[in-house]
């Protein structure tokens, strides 16, 4: 069997949940400071894909170690993890090289980019940077096991929402400005989409491997209405940016264009077949090419309203 390249093992395909917070928090940050700080900018990327790298690595290597992936017969492209350890366990070492390889790009960038920003935004960075390595190891690994007690879902939004944003904003040298604040939610809850369709998919693994997120934890009716929430919540964060910010906003809602041609389909498959992980396979699907359509129309958006 042939061996997986590096793109398939760091699950290369997934990292726009990172790139997409990171890169409209600097264009937005830029419309605040009207200067673009491109070095910076540059180091934040290389830090936000080495963070997510160690996430999605760790994951794999935690849920194949307890047993999770094993017993997933669902595994797809949209969920259930690479399976990369299961086909090849004598790439564990490799795997274990690549998760912390992201973590001390992520630590070599963070000190780097100290030297770049304004001396009152290091705490900030600081304390961003260590909870992002925390939650990228300990999402899966024992002891703390986030997805496994219960608070995944949080990680997955607070990660990729407030957290990537914000560092995006520091290094362009602000923090708490209200429209930072406000472009937080979207991004976060948008990957925790993918996370909900995902765990509709992996319902019975994640129960007999002890993952406990909202699915194992409230039933497949309950998360499907609680991914149509997440899901209308980004159009009304979206129209609440485009109402409250100054100036020309209509180009924020480019982002929307999605949520007009897509999910609808997405929501009726998740609304009706949220129990029947085979038909949940295309809603998985069409979840992540929201997600994708999503983060580069908000990038656009962006660009085109600084």
């Amino acid at each position: 069997m042939e061996k997986p390249g590096i793109a398939k093992m760091v699950r290369a395909q997934f990292l726009t949940s990172i790139i997409a917070p990171l890169v409209a928090g600097s264009l937005l940050a830029n419309s605040l400071t009207d200067q673009f700080l491109f070095v910076n900018f540059l180091i934040v990327i290389i830090i936000g894909i080495g963070l997510h790298v160690a996430t999605n690595v760790y994951n794999d290597i935690y849920d194949t170690i307890q047993g999770t992936d094993k017993v997933n017969v669902h595994r797809n492209e949209a969920s259930g993890g690479s399976g990369v350890l299961l086909d090849h366990p004598e790439l564990m070492g490799k795997m274990y090289f690549l998760a912390r390889a992201g973590l001390v790009i992520a630590l070599a960038g963070t000190i780097a980019l100290t030297f770049f920003i304004e001396r009152e935004l290091w705490p900030h960075l600081w304390g961003l940077f260590l909870l992002s390595a925390f939650f990228s190891k300990y999402y899966t690994a024992p002891p703390f096991k986030l997805a496994y007690r219960g608070w995944g879902e949080f990680s997955v939004w607070f990660a990729f929402g407030p957290m990537a944003i914000l560092i995006a904003a520091v290094g362009q040298n602000i923090a708490f400005h209200p429209m930072i604040l406000l472009l937080m939610p979207a991004t976060g809850l948008s990957t925790s989409s993918i996370l909900l369709a995902g765990q509709l998919i992996d319902l019975d693994a994640d129960r007999k491997g002890g993952k406990h997120g909202v699915a194992s934890r409230l039933g497949t009716r309950f998360t499907s209405l609680l991914y149509i929430f997440f899901q209308l919540a980004i159009v009304a964060n979206v129209v609440a940016m485009a109402i409250w910010f100054p100036g020309t906003t209509w180009p924020l809602l480019l982002a929307l264009i999605p949520y007009i041609l897509i999910f609808p389909k997405a929501a009726q498959i998740v609304l009706t077949h949220h129990a029947d992980a085979e038909k949940m396979k295309q809603g998985a699907k069409l979840t992540v090419l929201i997600h994708v359509a999503f983060s580069l129309f908000l990038i656009i958006g962006m660009a085109i309203y600084m």
